[in-house]
């Protein structure tokens, strides 16, 4: 199935609260502890890339309180919500919110110990500068958690998972998951767009029916490539839950 680009913003105050109506808390929950296993294991300087309306944020520093975490956006209205729910969960000196294009960083080289993203990929229409940009700004050994939807081999099994994943939902929410899986990419085109971006030491997989998953745990600065650098042993992740990760 060729890819079908949808909108890169979702904009509009209704989509947004929308969005952030719907029940993602236990996909939401498991984000967050996958992310946690692969990051640091102290005080970090972390980024999220498309944010939305902060909900994944929220759910780290509640268990990280010595993270710091920049969550950025490009919809106003998903970051103004998100602003509420910072406050709401009384956390605005932990996590700063900020209206950022993700392919255009505005920060400096070696930035930050961790880079997540959560469903940003495929609303890019390339997103290789977005994966230049997360190598630019990572610190020497710094991790990676990107997680996103996977394109379908054909419309027939994309309608088959919006019917399994998304059957309770509104017209409207089952449309923008069909328009996602279809503008979404393939495990292997995310390895390359990532060889291209010279992302190195990244397992890039599929981690459900409808996922893929790119991950690199973090090392200490002690620990880099040319004086013995070692890498964490972690667990297996858990599989997906049942809920589409964002529409």
């Amino acid at each position: 199935m060729e890819r079908v680009l949808e909108p890169e913003v979702m904009d509009t105050w209704e989509e947004a609260v929308e969005y952030d109506s719907m029940d993602f808390v236990e996909v939401n929950t498991a984000f967050a502890e996958r992310a946690i296993a692969l990051g640091p294991t102290s005080a970090a300087a972390v980024l999220d890339a498309g944010t939305g309306t902060a909900r994944i944020p929220i759910a780290i520093a509640q268990r990280k309180p010595d993270w710091k975490i920049i969550a950025i956006d490009l919809s106003e209205n998903m970051l103004k919500i998100g602003d509420r729910n910072v406050a709401a969960a009384g956390l605005p000196h932990q996590i700063q919110l900020a209206w950022v294009d993700a392919k255009q960083l505005p920060y400096e080289t070696g930035q930050f110990d961790f880079v997540i993203s959560n469903s940003i990929v495929h609303h890019l229409p390339d997103p290789l500068p977005f994966f230049r940009e997360l190598n630019r700004v990572l610190k020497p050994g710094g991790g990676i958690f990107l997680r996103d939807l996977l394109r379908p081999a054909d419309e027939l099994t994309r309608d088959r998972l919006v019917e399994e994943y998304a059957g309770e939902s509104t017209d409207r929410q089952k449309q923008l998951f069909r328009d996602s899986l279809h503008a979404a990419f393939t495990v292997e085109e995310v390895r390359r767009m990532a060889g291209e971006a010279g992302l190195a030491d990244l397992n890039i997989y599929p981690s459900s029916d409808r996922h893929w998953t790119a991950e690199r745990p973090w090392t200490s600065r002690s620990a880099l490539p040319g004086i013995g650098r070692t890498r964490r042993k972690l667990s297996e992740p858990k599989p997906i839950e049942s809920s589409p990760s964002r529409l």
